[in-house]
């Protein structure tokens, strides 16, 4: 296992330990960042097109062609 997905399941083991409004909060202070906001819808739209037909692309090319073009606030 690589560090950055070790440390990703450090922090999703303690997501899923948080109660309920715990957690809402979370994403109440995730959703209140702009940038933070789009990259999850930019991920979820990514995820719903990987079920269409066409070119598969991960979410890390995505990112990596979109902060090449500038497309990043």
């Amino acid at each position: 296992m690589s560090v950055n997905q070790a440390t990703a399941e450090v922090f999703y083991t303690a997501f899923k330990a948080l109660k309920n409004s715990e957690r809402e909060a979370f994403f109440e202070k995730i959703m209140g960042d702009k940038k933070m906001r789009e990259d999850f819808i930019d991920i979820a739209l990514i995820e719903h097109a990987r079920k269409e037909r066409g070119r598969p692309i991960s979410a890390k090319e995505y990112f990596a062609k979109r902060r090449k073009a500038g497309n990043t606030q």
